[in-house]
């Protein structure tokens, strides 16, 4: 008798454990089903309403000579177009140099080693917007300070941003990480955004453009 008790316990709280074990279970994968869910509606709604911000530096670039119109401009106009959002520039009040570039890229340094936040002219209503692309050339591992100045203007809780950067051969090197720690409440899509050399984007604009619409379909942002 007291076998066929101890027996029945037994079965009983194994039968418990085993129920809790797959409530668990179900409960987290119901979990990770909403959290994909909830960054692919993010990223996917085709009414979401998209801006497209960035800074570009014009004259003397590395690799691609005197320039009109800069690497990263150049992408934010294919962004745009190819999505049907609206776009803003962020031009500082007190422009890089234009004629020598090694004189640029060491003022940028020196304003990188003094968190420098330079002024800069006009802005836009970032609250109109769901989805906010953010690109700039990646001057020392950084966004240029400039782009620090215009993000900490503005509140970012419950926006999606995703990084988009030109460059010669530094690649995205983890300034999306930096933009997300900025945009502080924001969904900063690390490891999504796009990098494209700066002599593609003035020489081989065909294929900057291939690379541009591949990305945006991965991300169903395309129009």
């Amino acid at each position: 008798m007291k076998f066929q008790f101890f027996k029945t316990l037994l079965a009983g709280l194994c039968g418990l454990v085993g129920m809790t074990s797959c409530s668990a279970a179900a409960n987290k994968t119901e979990e990770t089903n909403n959290e994909t869910k909830t960054e692919t509606e993010m990223t996917t709604d085709s009414n979401a309403k998209k801006l497209v911000v960035f800074f570009s530096h014009t004259g003397e670039n590395y690799n691609v000579g005197n320039i009109e119109k800069g690497n990263t401009h150049i992408i934010a106009d294919m962004i745009a177009d190819a999505t049907g959002a609206d776009i803003f520039e962020i031009v500082p009040e007190k422009g890089y140099p234009h004629d020598d570039y090694n004189e640029c890229i060491e003022i940028a340094k020196e304003e990188l080693q003094r968190d420098a936040r330079p002024a800069v002219k006009g802005d836009v209503r970032i609250e109109d917007y769901d989805v906010i692309f953010i690109g700039y050339p990646n001057w020392w591992g950084n966004p240029p300070m400039c782009v620090y100045t215009f993000i900490e203007k503005h509140d970012w809780n419950g926006k999606t941003v995703i990084p988009f950067i030109t460059h010669e051969g530094s690649g995205m090197g983890g300034t999306d990480r930096k933009i997300a720690s900025a945009c502080e409440g924001a969904n900063t899509l690390t490891g999504k955004g796009l990098a494209v050399q700066g002599t593609v984007a003035q020489e081989n604009q065909t294929a900057a453009q291939k690379s541009v619409e591949r990305w945006l379909e991965g991300l169903g942002m395309k129009k």
